[in-house]
């Protein structure tokens, strides 16, 4: 009897045996009640044995011609796969795809062709897994690797239905290089772009200063008065200016309302401009020394002393002579050598007056006992 057998009769004996304890305490039956209750028990007891035990079978199992054995698991073999080279979206980008491919038989008919199983589950697993990863950039080789864990996770019938095969422990890897390569083109492509951005920003905005801003004086006033509301006076002081500023976005001359609030630019006298004619108001050049018509054109020549008066230097002045100097230093800088000349020329002293007799450029000699002439300042 088996140790399943035992433990059901037990089991069965010690249910009853409670339950006629609890009738004789209930009932308060006699004693030979309880002799009659543990007979009863006893023989409930072997009866339950009998009917839970098995009966044995005329002829064992191992005896038997064709024994009743478990049947043996399917023969699995499975080969290790490396450094396979598997497309990517991109062109000349190939993933390193390694992988552990494992495999199954099928059944086959008597007449079927012998095959290698091995490579018919190879190529079953790299199919699959090129259609995977044709589908994904070169740089996402992490994510891709996930995916394939799931896509050949599963056994699966190859195309020639005589084996099932599936991919252990995959790896997925892109070469050094073309990581390195792909980084670089990456950070290009982001400079590109802001490039690109900062490009049609700097168009916008010459777009809305060209043709809104600046599209005429009018426009330009209003838009620097909606910059500064509380500068109304600074706005009309500022008329001429922007006015210059929309006729130049538009290579244009300043309109006609507003050439009055323009400065007009000097124009300066050529050699073969007519001196007859009423005077413009154009002026020349300034030169030390040579004549210039003045800015009201009332002909006044202009020479050292006036510039010297312009300067606001008089003949008293002790710093005339210091000022001489400097703009004979800066005359000799710029290589003015008949300015520095006549600068010279004003500031020496006069010459002693010449004889009546004598020849040209003789000077006739002081009359003995004669103090000398004393010599002149330095004056204008």
């Amino acid at each position: 009897m088996s140790s399943g057998h035992k433990a059901m009769t037990l089991f069965v004996t010690v249910i009853l045996g409670l339950l006629l304890v609890i009738l004789n305490l209930c009932a308060d039956w006699p004693r030979w009640a309880w002799a009659a209750s543990a007979a009863l028990l006893a023989v409930i007891g072997v009866v339950t044995n009998r009917v839970l035990t098995p009966k044995r079978e005329p002829f064992p199992r191992d005896l038997l011609p064709e024994p009743d054995l478990p049947l043996p698991d399917p023969a699995r073999q499975e080969q290790r796969v490396t450094h396979v080279a598997l497309p990517s979206s991109v062109a000349d980008y190939d993933f390193s795809f390694s992988a552990t491919v494992r495999w199954l038989v099928l059944d086959a008919p008597s007449d079927a062709p012998y095959i290698n199983p091995a490579g018919l589950a190879i190529d079953a697993i790299l199919q699959r897994a090129r259609g995977v990863t044709a589908q994904q950039p070169p740089h996402r080789s992490a994510f891709v690797q996930h995916q394939l864990d799931g896509a050949l996770a599963t056994m699966r019938v190859d195309a020639t239905g005589r084996v099932m095969s599936m991919a252990l422990d995959v790896s997925l890897s892109l070469p050094e290089h073309d990581r390195e390569r792909l980084a670089k083109l990456s950070d290009v492509r982001k400079d590109e772009d802001v490039w690109e951005h900062e490009r049609n920003y700097e168009r916008s905005k010459r777009a809305y200063l060209g043709e809104d801003v600046l599209k005429d004086t009018g426009s330009a006033v209003v838009w620097w008065l909606s910059r500064n509301e509380k500068e109304v006076e600074g706005a009309v002081d500022r008329i001429g200016l922007l006015a210059r500023l929309s006729a130049a976005a538009k290579n244009e001359t300043v309109a006609p309302p507003f050439e009055h609030l323009v400065p007009q630019p000097r124009e300066v006298l050529t050699d073969d401009t007519p001196d007859d004619g009423p005077s413009t108001g154009r002026q020349q050049p300034y030169d030390v020394g040579e004549a210039t018509v003045s800015d009201n054109g009332s002909g006044e020549v202009l020479s050292v002393d006036s510039l010297l008066e312009w300067f606001g230097f008089s003949a008293a002045d002790a710093d005339v002579n210091l000022f001489a100097e400097r703009l004979i230093t800066i005359a000799s800088a710029h290589g003015k050598t008949e300015a520095v000349d006549e600068i010279r020329r004003h500031f020496e002293p006069d010459p002693p007056e010449q004889a009546d007799a004598g020849a040209p450029g003789d000077s006739a000699p002081p009359p003995e006992g004669s103090a000398p002439p004393p010599d002149d300042d330095l004056t204008p």
